[in-house]
């Protein structure tokens, strides 16, 4: 506990020494999203890296969230703290891949998941995150629509659109894990709760699911709720911000083995060193930034 404290110490002064801001998604390590100077899910964040003053941005998350903060904020030196914290969706598509999905399909739009490398946003037309997914691919004028590279996502906004989807064979492996013989199990144990569930989940999950929402959505269902147990089919890291935000609420995890351990790579002596040495950098390439900040911006208009 000590050694804890001294190293949170260490990050505050660090912190204000380098005029730095701390981002932590809602998947980090309880320590880590209580040193953050906001925690959030993917849109959050994304806004927060284009808005809030700081020369320093610290993201506590996985790689291609830096990318889209450097993106974002180029003037900015961008920190991941945890240099392998890596996304596997992300790296289901490459970019010399989806062009050769647009080459068949050239008509269409390329909406991408947040959750892409900085070349596969250089090469879409527009980001869309789990929260906003629906409304980015309403707001298109195109009839078609290459979705990557999360087919539950794309699934699940093809729920709410007149427009053809054609989603990319790429998940979520913590979320497409879970299974309805886990919600069966998680509900026979908890009668009362209700079962919220994220949209990168199967359709036969969300089919048994009370609401869907990004993690964000999640937390301001159970803190506005009136009832009071709750079912969580995401990352069991966001039951921290739940019992912090929400402590009159009981939430359970949907499945305990929903854990992304990418977003537990990042701990407290990583993030001080980052501060200490400013490394790692997260840097992308002028040219791929200019495209991709175009499909990020249009995305953040929306």
């Amino acid at each position: 506990m000590q050694d804890t404290a001294i190293i949170h110490n260490e990050i505050l002064r660090l912190k204000e020494d380098r005029h730095a801001i701390i981002l932590a998604h809602n998947y980090q390590t309880a320590d880590v999203q209580d040193i953050a100077d906001l925690t959030g899910d993917s849109l959050e964040l994304a806004r927060a890296a284009a808005t809030m003053e700081g020369d320093v941005i610290v993201f506590c998350g996985v790689d291609f969230m830096a990318e889209t903060a450097a993106i974002i904020s180029p003037e900015k030196t961008v920190l991941l703290p945890s240099q392998d914290a890596c996304c596997p969706m992300a790296d289901m598509i490459t970019a010399d891949e989806l062009k050769l999905v647009k080459s068949r399909h050239p008509d269409a739009a390329v909406v991408c998941y947040v959750n892409t490398t900085a070349e596969v946003k250089a090469e879409s037309d527009i980001c869309c995150t789990s929260s906003n997914a629906v409304k980015v691919v309403n707001s298109l004028k195109e009839d078609q629509i290459i979705f990557v590279p999360d087919r539950n996502l794309a699934l699940y906004t093809q729920r709410f659109t007149k427009k053809e989807i054609l989603p990319w064979e790429g998940f979520c492996s913590v979320h497409d894990r879970i299974t309805p013989a886990h919600v069966r199990q998680a509900h026979d144990l908890h009668p009362d709760a209700v079962i919220l569930v994220h949209p990168e989940c199967r359709p036969e999950v969300i089919d048994l699911a009370d609401h869907v929402a990004s993690t964000s959505g999640i937390i301001r269902h159970v803190c506005n709720s009136s009832e009071k147990e709750f079912i969580i089919g995401t990352e069991i890291g966001i039951l921290h911000r739940l019992t912090r935000e929400c402590p009159t609420k009981k939430c359970y995890p949907l499945s305990i083995a929903a854990i992304c351990m990418n977003m537990k790579k990042t701990d407290l002596s990583k993030v001080r060193h980052a501060l200490l040495e400013l490394q790692p950098r997260i840097t992308v390439p002028d040219e791929i930034a200019h495209r991709a900040r175009r499909a990020i911006e249009r995305m953040l208009a929306v």
